[in-house]
């Protein structure tokens, strides 16, 4: 039988290779839901291709548009926050894509947990915010967690089959991004274009900063620890430019194994679509002989603050890591506005959570107002 997809964020750079793979694997999988936050041209293209049981727009301005673009075919339109949140629960749906970016993806993912349906982990702000939150509801509905980011997805394919052994460290590998062998002075003239400029990755623009300036390291270790049940001294950072090597696990004995492919984040999607299985793909392999030299070397803490300001938001728990993200987001809109300098994003970040108010078991209301007060905080000391 085919697995029924959804995709939440599905015309944003992972949703579009999550619909690549489908498109190569049609009969393995049938599209249910497709969603987006705005680009609704792009959203009706998709409904016309793949035919989903129902689309949403998010920004309920587009739906008049959305709904006579679709009138012809048998597809339900929706818009708005609260129809996210219900499609995912439709009974077709054997995997849930959480490909939006940001806070927005919290919501639609706990109801996806609590409707039965497995995950394939793409917004890792989810984990970030509310990690204990989403795990224990997995545990509690039997849902599996399978993660869509290329160094969660190395993780995991590393652990497979190792059982009970137990993990001495997880060893999470970055590009370093295009300022890696800048120096801290330098990086208050650099401009969005040159922090767009990715030199491995093909990844949507929020995406792509946080890789610039680290954050995305710091989230993805957040992530690692709710997802592989690790302490943060279990998760070491370091930068691999070749991004060939996805990640790594050392075990208790001493023994490391590591995940290796080209940079093509389809290999990760379709791995969580399949998993446990593995099928035949027309994917480029790796050559060794055209990638002789494997690089490594330590993150240079006084050039990414952020991967520091992670840390010590994960060590301090509760709604911290929430209000890390939230400034994390207002920073980033900030500065691609160009409303402040590249190098003043961390010490944004580090005011706003040195200015939260600590809760150490926070519910989803909790988490609702520190994000939304820590949003107000930040656009404060921008503005002020």
């Amino acid at each position: 039988m085919k697995k029924g997809i959804a995709i939440l964020g599905s015309t944003g750079s992972i949703g579009t290779q999550t619909l690549e793979v489908i498109r190569e694997n049609k009969h393995r999988f049938e599209v249910e839901v497709l969603t987006a936050n705005s680009n609704v041209d792009l959203l009706v293209k998709q409904a016309r291709e793949f035919l989903p049981n129902a689309v949403v727009i998010r920004e309920e301005a587009y739906y008049q548009q959305l709904r006579e673009s679709l009138s012809s075919l048998d597809i339900k339109v929706f818009a708005g926050e609260e129809a996210l949140n219900q499609v995912v629960e439709f009974e077709g749906i054997d995997i849930v894509v959480t490909a939006m970016v940001g806070y927005s993806g919290l919501k639609p993912t706990v109801s996806a947990v609590k409707a039965g349906k497995d995950i394939a982990l793409a917004n890792k702000e989810t984990l970030v915010v509310a990690g204990k939150m989403i795990i224990d509801l997995a545990r509690k509905h039997g849902v599996r967690i399978l993660p869509v980011d290329s160094e969660h997805s190395a993780v995991f394919q590393c652990l497979a089959g190792e059982g009970f052994n137990k993990i001495e460290k997880i060893i999470l590998t970055a590009s370093g991004g295009p300022f890696r062998n800048y120096k801290p002075e330098d990086l208050k003239n650099v401009s969005p274009a040159q922090a767009l400029d990715h030199p491995n990755w093909n990844m949507g623009p929020k995406i792509t900063i946080d890789s610039s300036s680290m954050m995305n390291k710091g989230f993805e270790s957040i992530e690692a620890k709710w997802l592989f049940n690790i302490e943060p001294d279990q998760i070491e950072v370091l930068i691999h430019p070749q991004s060939i090597i996805h990640s790594m696990v050392q075990f208790e004995d001493g023994s490391i194994k590591a995940q290796l492919g080209i940079p093509d984040m389809k290999l990760p999607i379709l791995y969580a679509l399949t998993f446990p299985e593995r099928i035949k793909t027309t994917f480029p392999r790796l050559d060794f002989a055209k990638n002789p030299d494997l690089k490594f070397e330590p993150v240079n803490n006084n050039l990414f603050p952020n991967l520091g300001l992670a840390f010590r938001a994960m060590n301090e728990g509760g709604n911290i890591p929430c209000a890390l993200n939230a400034a994390n987001e207002v920073v980033v809109k900030a500065f691609l506005e160009k409303k402040i300098a590249f190098d003043k994003m961390p010490y944004l970040i580090e005011k706003a959570i040195s200015n939260t108010p600590f809760l150490p078991g926070p519910v989803i209301g909790d988490l609702e107002e520190t994000d939304k007060e820590t949003r107000e905080i930040v656009w404060s000391f921008i503005n002020g």
